[in-house]
C-alpha cells in the first residue's frame, strides 16, 4: 500500500526516555504528512544483554523457551514507552507484541523463522487511524510459545511486516547516518553509501556489518521492498538498498569485519564417501548455520577438514564434531575462537584478477598470515588472526581508495 511506510528503530535510538520522546515526534511528523505509519522498536540498549547476564546468573544453560520468554521482554517494555509518548503527543497509538500482531514462527527458539504474518490486527487498528507499535524480535509458534528471531531480529520483523502490508518503503533507523564503506567506528575515512545493491548489502550484513541484519535483506530483496537506512539523530538522507539494475557496475563498494566467529578443525578424517555429510548434517540437524569450509587431504588417505561458525554457536558445534570424529575414527577435534573474518565486497569482483591481487597483496605487506580463503560474484573473504582484524580492516580501505578506479564501471 503506497500510504503506509514501515520504521524499524533500533537499541540505540530508544536507548533513553530523552531518544524515545525524539522519536515519537519524528513518528508523529510522518503521521501528519498523510502516511500511515507502523514502527518496530528494538530494546533499549543493553538491555537484552542485561537480561541474558541475569539469566545466566540463574542458570549457566538456561532452557531456551524460557530464554525467548524472558528477552521478548526488552522490546516490550520499548514498545509500551514509545506508545505512551506518542500518545501525549495528541496521537492514537497502540503496541503490539509479536503475537499480537500476528507474526507466526517456526519453533526454533533463540533463531526463529517467520512462517507468516496474519495482518488483520495492524490493518484493524490502522483504519482506525492508529499509529501500530510493533515488538521487534519475536514472534509465536503454533503452540502460542514466544520465539524470537536472534540478534538482529528487529530488522526482520520489520520488512517482513512491510512485505505482508505490501508497503510503499521501510526505513531502518540506527546510530549511523547509513552503509559505509566500512565501519566508521574503525574506519575514520569511511565513506557514506548513496546507494547499495541488495546483493552487497546482503553480503556485507552477512560478513559482519552491523548496519542490518541478512535476512531482513534478504526477505527485502525477495519481496522487493525499497529498504532506506538513515540515523536516528540527523537528517541525513541516508542509504537506499536498490536494484543492481538501478545501478551502475561496481567492483568494490565495502570491506568488513567479522569478529563473530570461531573455527573448527576436525583432523585426520577416514578419506570415503558420506564422512562430510554425516558432519554437516548433523550441524544441520542442529540449526548450526556453517559458512567457510575447507577439505585438505593428506597422506595415508585422510582429510582434514575445517569451517567457520558464529561464536555463539561454538560450543554446541564442538560437542557435534567431536563425537562425529569418534564415530568415524577420525584423529581429534582443533577449535579456535580468536579468528575473525575480512572481506571485500562489490558487484563485478569476480571478473577482476585486479581487485584479489589487490586484496592479498594487502594483507602480504600488513605482515597478515591467511588461514582460509572462500570467495563468490561479489566477495573474497579470508579468515586471519583476530589480533590483526581492525588493521587489516584499515590497510584494505586505504589500499582501495573508494574515491578510485576501483568504484568506476566494469569493463
Amino acid at each position: 500500500m503506497k500510504d503506509i511506510i514501515v520504521q524499524k528503530y533500533g537499541g540505540t535510538s530508544v536507548g533513553s526516555i530523552d531518544r524515545i520522546k525524539r522519536i515519537a515526534q519524528k513518528v508523529v511528523k510522518l503521521k501528519d504528512s498523510g502516511k500511515k505509519v507502523v514502527v518496530t522498536v528494538s530494546a533499549m540498549a543493553k538491555t537484552t544483554d542485561d537480561l541474558m547476564n541475569k539469566a545466566r546468573q540463574i542458570n549457566e544453560n538456561p532452557p531456551e523457551r524460557e530464554l525467548d520468554m524472558l528477552l521478548s521482554t526488552g522490546e516490550q517494555i520499548s514498545i509500551a514507552l514509545l506508545a505512551m509518548a506518542i500518545e501525549s503527543l495528541g496521537e492514537k497509538v497502540i503496541s503490539l507484541t509479536g503475537g499480537q500482531c500476528g507474526i507466526i514462527t517456526d519453533s526454533n527458539h533463540k533463531k526463529a523463522r517467520i512462517t507468516e504474518i496474519d495482518t488483520e490486527r495492524i490493518e484493524e487498528e490502522l483504519s482506525q487511524d492508529k499509529i501500530v507499535i510493533v515488538a521487534g524480535f519475536q514472534g509465536i509458534n503454533e503452540n502460542n510459545d514466544i520465539t524470537t528471531l536472534g540478534r538482529g531480529g528487529s530488522d526482520t520483523t520489520a520488512v517482513a511486516v512491510a512485505a505482508a502490508l505490501k508497503a510503499e518503503k521501510c526505513e531502518i533507523y540506527t546510530d549511523v547516518d547509513g552503509v559505509y564503506t566500512a565501519d566508521p567506528r574503525v574506519v575514520k575515512n569511511a565513506k557514506l553509501l548513496d546507494k547499495i545493491s541488495y546483493d552487497e548489502m546482503l553480503e556485507l550484513a552477512s560478513l559482519g556489518a552491523k548496519v542490518l541484519h541478512g535476512r531482513s535483506v534478504e526477505m527485502a530483496r525477495k519481496y522487493k521492498i525499497p529498504l532506506v537506512v538513515k540515523s536516528s539523530f540527523n537528517d541525513s538522507k541516508g542509504t537506499e538498498i536498490v536494484e543492481v539494475s538501478e545501478m551502475e557496475k561496481v567492483q568494490v563498494r565495502g570491506v568488513s569485519l567479522d569478529k563473530n566467529i570461531a573455527k573448527l578443525s576436525v583432523l585426520e578424517v577416514p578419506d570415503r564417501p558420506g564422512v562430510a555429510f554425516k558432519l554437516f548434517s548433523e550441524l544441520s540437524k542442529n540449526h548450526i548455520p556453517v559458512d567457510m569450509i575447507i577439505q585438505n587431504i593428506n597422506r595415508d588417505l585422510v582429510n582434514d577438514i575445517s569451517f567457520t561458525v558464529k561464536i555463539d554457536d561454538l560450543s554446541k558445534a564442538l560437542v557435534i564434531c567431536k563425537e562425529i570424529a569418534n564415530e568415524v575414527g577420525a584423529s581429534k577435534v582443533l577449535s579456535d575462537s580468536k579468528v575473525c573474518k575480512l572481506s571485500v565486497v562489490g558487484t563485478g569482483i569476480a571478473g577482476s584478477a585486479e581487485v584479489a591481487s589487490t586484496f592479498f597483496e594487502t594483507l602480504y605487506e600488513s605482515g597478515i598470515n591467511i588461514q582460509m580463503i572462500s570467495t563468490s560474484e561479489i566477495k573474497i573473504s579470508c579468515i586471519i588472526d583476530e589480533k590483526f582484524g581492525e588493521d587489516g580492516l584499515c590497510h584494505l580501505h586505504d589500499k582501495f581508495n573508494f574515491d578510485s578506479d576501483f568504484e568506476r564501471e566494469v569493463c
